[in-house]
């Protein structure tokens, strides 16, 4: 009971921060007072949670909220941002290895998603004589939902 009290506090705690410095509009933070800032919050929670309760289980959705807090939060704000599908690939890469470090599974997962990522978000800029990627990556783009089934069915008929 006291490990799920923790995560509440640590919750709450990081959600009346967020809502007292709006209170405060600190003019450096304007741009911090989003949805996606709240993200962030839930997803630094949840590691924290994780990592002083010594239950690893929430380190995977933290690290995938945390990620997607901020990268949603970037593409908003920063001009420079890259807004490429392959993010989400390279954060649930990078998940998987914030996961294996307490755990040790996961590895393997978490390198080929981080190398799908990178593959894929700078696909533009390949040399001519990897063509044929592109021909598998606009297939990829077109049927990725199939991977979900596929996967989905997998881990159903997976004991």
């Amino acid at each position: 009971m006291k490990k799920t009290n923790s995560l509440l506090a640590y919750l709450l705690i990081g959600i009346g921060i967020y809502f007292l410095l709006r209170e405060m509009k600190i003019p450096i933070l304007t741009n911090f007072y989003s949805w996606q800032t709240l993200l962030i919050i839930i997803g630094l929670a949840l590691l924290i949670h994780s990592y002083t309760s010594k239950t690893y289980q929430n380190l995977f959705v933290g690290t995938i909220v945390l990620g997607l807090g901020i990268h949603l939060h970037g593409v908003q704000h920063y001009s420079f941002w890259i807004d490429h599908w392959g993010v989400i690939l390279l954060i649930i890469g990078f998940a998987f290895i914030v996961r294996y470090a307490k755990t040790k599974k996961g590895l393997v997962p978490g390198l080929l998603l981080i190398l799908l990522a990178v593959l894929f978000i700078f696909s533009i800029n390949l040399p001519a004589y990897f063509d044929w990627i592109y021909s598998i990556i606009d297939l990829f783009e077109r049927f990725w939902p199939l991977v979900l089934i596929i996967i989905g069915l997998y881990l159903m008929k997976k004991k």
